[in-house]
């Protein structure tokens, strides 16, 4: 069972690969975005771990409730929205449990990644964060391995892709042969998760 000590462990990962990558972050949306994206993850999840230290939540639910909350109020662009509706509407599916199995988790997180969709208009293939969090949503239901492998997969699939979303998409033809920041930061979530359960996540 994944208690609330292991969704602390995810956020606290997360914001630590976020942070040893903001750079890398940072040069892969200089060439097809506003070249903030690592700056903004990492204020961001900066924010999540000061948070979760300062009033710790009680549930799995309340610790991505809570991180969603400060990544909307402290990320600008479009990160923070989406991030923060990722993570918010994964917690509000785990409800108030104390522990969840990796399957509720893997039905929690594809109902978030499908928030995303919704709220950004975009679907698989049009060089978004997407492009990994959906493949490896779908993958967590056989392991946390299975869904890092499907998030760098899918990261790395980006790049021969024309970007159909986001300010990427006004590069058109031009987007094509860049990786995709937030497929490549959604990987780095994922990895964290990984991690958090004791694989080697590692860089996205």
């Amino acid at each position: 069972m994944l208690d609330t000590d292991f969704f602390r462990r995810w956020m606290t990962a997360t914001a630590a690969a976020v942070d040893r990558e903001a750079a890398y972050l940072t040069d892969l949306d200089s060439a097809i975005g506003d070249a903030d994206h690592g700056s903004n993850l990492q204020r961001g999840f900066a924010a999540v771990t000061a948070a979760l230290e300062k009033d710790p939540p009680q549930t799995p639910g309340a610790v991505l409730m809570l991180a969603g909350r400060q990544l909307i109020s402290t990320v600008g662009g479009a990160s923070g929205p989406l991030y923060g509706t990722l993570l918010r509407r994964t917690g509000k599916e785990l409800g108030e449990a104390s522990a969840v199995t990796r399957d509720e988790l893997a039905r929690a997180l594809s109902a978030g990644v499908a928030a995303v969709a919704k709220l950004g208009g975009a679907a698989a293939g049009d060089k978004t964060m997407l492009d990994a969090l959906l493949p490896a949503a779908e993958a967590l239901g056989t392991s946390f391995e299975a869904a890092l492998d499907a998030a760098r997969t899918g990261a790395l699939a980006t790049v021969p892709l024309q970007a159909r979303k986001g300010r990427a998409s006004y590069l058109g033809e031009r987007s094509i042969g860049h990786q995709d920041p937030g497929a490549t930061s959604a990987a780095l979530l994922i990895a964290a998760l990984a991690e958090a359960d004791g694989a080697d996540g590692g860089a996205a």
